[in-house]
């Protein structure tokens, strides 16, 4: 519950300060003030988006000692050091150019303050780098031995450049520059309904479109492909779950449409393309895949959930690439901006995105089960022994309470500012700290 609010943020901080980096160069390069407009009023929302980000994701550091003390010591000299380099290397990059971005703008020059909402990006990036290669290394376990009931590092490289880093990596990063096309697309096209002429609404909703169709494409072609591909070869129970692959088969048909059963494991009213699996997972329309029937049952995941999750991803994934085609269509004749249907689809679009990354995330984490490290460590060896159930309902409800609280914080003021809207005064611009009287902007 903790993990999947606060993934609910980092998505829409990465994307977004990517985006804003084409933004700000804008303002920069071009002299914009309509681009440096656009930076001021996005640049609140990133500053506000990163905050909350920041107070979800301190819990989880507790947790992996208070709730999961045996997987923290089974893992620890392994797990720690990515983190470790996640807060060195990236959160603290990330946190003090966004300072310089948000309150230097104005007292720094143009090309500085360019350079400080790309170091955010890159820092943001890494980051992002940093926890899936933990993650990564828990789903294809690599670089370590089993010594005296624990796992101890022997490669660096191996550990961190596992199987499946890149393919999670790339998938996931790219989920984020949708989130945050979708985000900043979304809340231009509320501008806009407000006010057709805002140039900064316009602009914003031109480069968001055309970014997000490029960046969905990429998420089904190559980035999801070759995730798929790492699965099948690596994770073959998981493949077998969210394919909906019950028996084994030559030429495996990959599923369009089902509704799965789980007792016993069926798929009913499906639609399938016959050989196209086997094609996808390993280039030969013949191969055989195995089903989860040639796997032990106390070795697989949640048969409905997992089916679930993945095909309903898959399925925003298109409906992404069939919204911004739409869309760059409408730019292209000249139609983007008129009537209301498209801008408000764009609207309530916004979340889409990122039930996406919590139904990708769901797939990735409840397929890996019944392991907490895939292969080597049972979820059911790896928690906090000393746990209580009315300790856990205890602190479940107090986190669902003060998550709500929170959740809901900034939905007002992400709305309060949208209603605001941008401004093309910079002095409007709360971040922007005055120049001493009498005295010269500071430059780099």
């Amino acid at each position: 519950m903790t993990i999947a609010f606060h993934f609910l943020f980092p998505p829409i901080s990465i994307g977004l300060a990517w985006l804003l980096t084409i933004v700000e160069w804008r303002a920069w390069r071009r002299n914009d003030a309509v681009a440096d407009a656009a930076g001021r009023f996005f640049g609140r929302i990133l500053g506000l988006t990163f905050a909350v980000g920041v107070a979800t994701g301190i819990p989880m550091e507790f947790q992996f000692g208070m709730n999961w003390s045996r997987y923290s010591k089974f893992v620890g000299d392994i797990f720690g050091a990515p983190l470790a380099a996640e807060g060195v290397f990236a959160f603290f990059l990330e946190s003090g150019f966004l300072g310089l971005y948000l309150f230097g703008r104005h007292r720094v020059s143009k090309k500085w303050h360019w350079f400080a909402i790309l170091m955010v990006a890159i820092g943001s990036t890494i980051s992002a780098f940093w926890i899936l290669a933990a993650n990564s290394w828990m789903q294809t376990p690599a670089g370590y031995i089993i010594k005296d009931g624990h796992a101890v590092l022997t490669s660096m490289r191996e550990a961190i450049f596992n199987a499946s880093m890149w393919p999670r990596f790339f998938h996931t990063m790219d989920a984020a520059l949708i989130a945050g096309a979708f985000f900043m697309a979304g809340i231009s096209a509320a501008v806009l309904l407000k006010d057709r002429s805002n140039a900064v609404g316009q602009k914003c909703l031109k480069l968001a479109i055309v970014y997000g169709l490029i960046v969905s494409l990429l998420e089904v072609f190559p980035f999801g492909h070759i995730h798929a591909q790492q699965v099948a070869r690596t994770q073959p129970a998981k493949f077998a779950a969210i394919e909906g692959l019950y028996t084994s088969r030559d030429a495996a048909p990959l599923v369009i449409f089902a509704i799965p059963f789980t007792r016993p494991p069926e798929l009913k009213a499906k639609m399938e393309v016959p050989g196209l699996l086997s094609w996808m997972a390993f280039g030969d329309g013949k191969a055989r895949i195995k089903g989860a029937n040639e796997f032990p049952a106390d070795q697989l995941p949640p048969l409905w959930l997992t089916f679930v999750s993945f095909h309903n991803m898959v399925v925003l994934g298109f409906y992404f690439i069939l919204v911004t085609a739409y869309g760059t269509w409408r730019l292209k004749k000249a139609t983007l901006f008129e009537g209301t249907r498209f801008l408000k689809l764009l609207v309530w679009s916004i979340p889409l995105p990122l039930m996406a990354c919590q139904l990708g995330w769901m797939a990735a984490e409840v397929g890996r089960q019944p392991w907490a490290v895939y292969g080597v460590l049972r979820t059911a060896d790896a928690f906090s022994t000393n746990l209580t159930a009315p300790m856990l309902w205890f602190s479940i409800i107090l986190f669902a309470l003060i998550y709500l609280l929170l959740g809901s914080l900034y939905v007002f003021l992400l709305v309060k500012k949208v209603q605001h809207g941008p401004d093309l005064i910079a002095e409007a611009d709360e971040f922007a700290l005055p120049a001493p009287m009498g005295e010269e902007l500071v430059t780099a």
